[in-house]
């Protein structure tokens, strides 16, 4: 098992992505902590059970710095240290900028920017203390374009990757990774709960992508030493297909991995040339 003896947290693990993404790293041999704000946490934590994953779930809400400081030392108590954090929490009403309140705009940003900082701030001492870690964002079509009725999380989506790029510069010193993983495939909305989904036709569902296979890519992203691959943005799709069709242990390319290899070279020329 590629992540055999690693710990890991998983936030918006309720459901859908993350759903996927801690049950993927609880089948590559990783102890996962899931957390959520909703009930449906239950089900996420039966489902990693009958893996046969070591799983811990834990209420959270990615916009209180305390209560994430909290759960990571809580995760730290229980098994002695922490690899990877995998924030995917989200909040995303849909809606134009005209009925976008203050109140709306700032708590919305909370959770997408304040989530990442949150996140990378609350396992930063836990992860220069063992000698580094991953702190691995979710990215979307809406990191590098823009949409109707998505102006607040598109800036955050913006917002995010720029705090890869730079902190990923300075986070090198501790040998702690920090990147993000978009989807690269269909997948159910944000939105749709446990008992919406079951509901569907099969035909619907089959049209999305399976979030447990996606989450493949960020088992193979965790198993790779910190300092191999950061301030970039990957996509599971492409990844996923890679890893069915090569196995973990593949050949590198970009275009394996992401499905925007220009960026992806870019940020790697950036960090090579980077003026110290």
């Amino acid at each position: 098992m590629i992540l055999k003896n690693k710990v890991a947290l998983v936030t918006g693990a309720g459901r859908g992505f993350g759903w996927g993404i801690a049950r993927a790293l609880g089948q590559a041999g990783a102890s996962v902590c899931i957390s959520d704000i909703t009930a449906e946490l239950a089900r996420s934590e039966a489902d990693l059970r009958a893996d046969g994953s070591e799983v811990m779930a834990l209420h959270l809400d990615v916009s209180d710095l305390a209560a994430f400081q909290e759960v990571v030392d809580q995760v730290v108590a229980r098994w002695g240290r922490l690899d990877v954090v995998v924030q995917n929490a989200v909040y995303m009403p849909l809606i134009r900028f005209e009925a976008t309140s203050p109140e709306l705009w700032w708590r919305q940003l909370q959770i997408s920017l304040g989530g990442i900082f949150n996140a990378t701030r609350a396992a930063w001492d836990v992860m220069v203390a063992q000698g580094g870690g991953h702190i691995i964002g979710i990215a979307s079509g809406s990191s590098v374009r823009g949409y109707k009725d998505e102006v607040t999380y598109c800036t955050g989506k913006h917002g995010q990757e720029g705090f890869v790029k730079a902190l990923a510069l300075e986070a090198a010193e501790r040998n702690i990774a920090i990147n993000t993983i978009g989807p690269g495939k269909p997948i159910k909305t944000t939105d749709l709960t446990w008992a919406q989904f079951d509901a569907l036709p099969a035909a619907q569902k089959a049209a999305w992508a399976d979030p447990a296979e996606l989450g493949k890519a960020f088992a193979w992203l965790a198993s790779q030493p910190p300092g191999r691959y950061t301030g970039l943005r990957f996509d599971a799709g492409p990844l996923a297909d890679t890893i069915a069709a090569e196995g973990y242990e593949f050949d590198f390319s970009p275009e394996k991995v992401t499905l925007y290899v220009e960026d992806f070279e870019a940020r790697q020329v950036w960090q090579t040339n980077y003026p110290d």
